[in-house]
Order: C-alpha cells, then sequence, then structure tokens
C-alpha cells in the first residue's frame, strides 16, 4: 500500500469482533471487515479502503506489470534468491506480486494469506489467478497462521495492511520472530513500511532483533514506502549479488521493469560492505 493525502471520506468500520480464519463477504464473521471498492480509470483499476490510501494499481492493458514503485522494490528478493522454491504472501490486496511472481517464476510454489474476505472477492476483477497445484490464496490472518502452522518459505513478503494503514499484528516482536521460523536456513524476509510512520523506526529495530541484525532498508523511489530485506542465512552484502544472475529466469519485459531498480538497491546497501569489512 501507499500512503496518500488526507482521505475525503472514511468508510465505516464494522464492530470490533477478534479475527476469524473463515469469514465470507456477507456473513456474519464478514462484519469485522472493512469493504475496498475499486476506482476504474479506462486503462487502469485502483483499490481503496479510502480515497487517501491506494492499495493497488492494475494496467488494464497489462495486470501483470508492477504499476507502484514499492513492488518494484519487494522484487529485490530476486537479488537473494532468484529462484524461491515457495513464496509465501501476507497482503493479496489487488494482487501485483502475486500475478508477477506466478508469470515470472513458473516453477515456484505460492502461498497467499488475505484475512478480508472482500478482498479475495476482488480477485478476478485485478485478474488474480485461479488457485491451481502451485498458487492458493487462503483465507487467514497471517500472524495466526505462522503461530500454528509450519511452512517452510524461501520467501516471505509482508504488505499486510487494512483502512487504518499498517496493520498492528503485522508490527509485533513476535510477529517477526515467527517470520524467522518461517523461513528455510537461507530464506528471505521482504517488509513493506510506511517510512514517514513515527513507529518505522521501531519496526525496523524489531525486524533486526528477529534476524540477528541481518537487515537492510531500501527506500522506495517515491520515499513514502520502505522496504525491508531480512536474510536468515548469509549476511546481507552487495558484493554477493548479481544483477545479471537476479534477472535470467525474467521475460524480457520483466528484466526491462526491474533492472534499474534491483540495481539501485544494491547501491543503496553499497555500505554494508564497508560494514562488513570493519
Amino acid at each position: 500500500m501507499k500512503p496518500g493525502p488526507q482521505a475525503l471520506a472514511e468508510p465505516r468500520a464494522a464492530p470490533d469482533i477478534a479475527p476469524l480464519q473463515t469469514a465470507r463477504p456477507g456473513d456474519f464473521q464478514s462484519l469485522q471487515y472493512v469493504q475496498p471498492f475499486v476506482r476504474d480509470e479506462g486503462t487502469a483499476k485502483s483499490l481503496h479502503f479510502t480515497l487517501g490510501e491506494l492499495q493497488s494499481r492494475m494496467l488494464t492493458g497489462q495486470p501483470w506489470q508492477l504499476a507502484l514503485d514499492y513492488t518494484r522494490t519487494m522484487m529485490g528478493f530476486l537479488l537473494f534468491n532468484p529462484a524461491p522454491g515457495h513464496i509465501g504472501m501476507i497482503g493479496l490486496g489487488g494482487g501485483s506480486l502475486a500475478k508477477f511472481c506466478y508469470r515470472q517464476l513458473p516453477a515456484t510454489q505460492m502461498t497467499v494469506l488475505e484475512i478480508n474476505p472482500y478482498v479475495i472477492d476482488l480477485r478476478h476483477e485485478f485478474q488474480v489467478p485461479d488457485d491451481d497445484a502451485r498458487f492458493q490464496v487462503i483465507a487467514a490472518d497471517g500472524a495466526l497462521y505462522l503461530q500454528t502452522e509450519t511452512p517452510a518459505f524461501d520467501v516471505l513478503l509482508v504488505d499486510g495492511f487494512d483502512h487504518a494503514g499498517q496493520s498492528a499484528a503485522l508490527c509485533t516482536q513476535r510477529f517477526y520472530d515467527d517470520c524467522f521460523a518461517a523461513l528455510r536456513a537461507d530464506g528471505v524476509l521482504v517488509v513493506n513500511l510506511h517510512y514517514d510512520h513515527p513507529d518505522y523506526p521501531l519496526w525496523v529495530d524489531r525486524i533486526s532483533r528477529s534476524f540477528n541484525g541481518n537487515a537492510a532498508p531500501a527506500l522506495c523511489e517515491e520515499k513514502s514506502n520502505s522496504i525491508i530485506f531480512a536474510a536468515k542465512g548469509k549476511v546481507i552484502a552487495p558484493r554477493g549479488m548479481s544483477l545479471t544472475k537476479s534477472l535470467t529466469g525474467l521475460d524480457q519485459e520483466a528484466r526491462r521493469q526491474l533492472r534499474a531498480e534491483l540495481a539501485r538497491i544494491v547501491w543503496q546497501m553499497k555500505d554494508l560492505d564497508d560494514e562488513g569489512d570493519g
């Protein structure tokens, strides 16, 4: 999600009920969730909870493209692992990352966790693929899922926002500890955070603590979001990253879209090599 100016109208939140995993649009359990809306501009569709916050954007003629800058930054996990066996995602939104990864990483299994049934109900509006042998969208509380299940992700992408902004349940020390436990030995966590939020330094510190200090931020191009990369295995160091290798498995259009962004991420992390030498 990308922050925006003050919303013109706030949606009415549903009653404060403890999250359940099986809510569906229209049933009693779904009352706890705010229903998003879609703005159709002809050449693009966007997903919102309020007019001041953009959740996702899709170019209707190129639905697989990553239209928002932060989604391209989150694809920086390719610098760590260009061919992950299993990607986990917390937060479906309009499915930008899910669609891109599904198309560009055909050998990768994908598990997407989305707590809001209304968001899942819009998956076809945003051309999110149907579930199949390697792609699954699960209606679940992402934080609870990590506590109760035993996933083994190579990459875990966390992009969980609601009508109130950054989801508090996805910013706790316990949650980031659970993210660490949900990754394989060389797994990578990628978290989208609001850069200007007053708690941003606290959240970055929590991620770093869970990953024994092996975490690094990458400020997005428009500087409203910051993506935190945290590695369970090797120490994060630009000298170990290969732009060519990271892009090899992608088609020509995807390489064109990501090349400059991945290079920008490596440049932002350049000081880590000096720290490693110190």
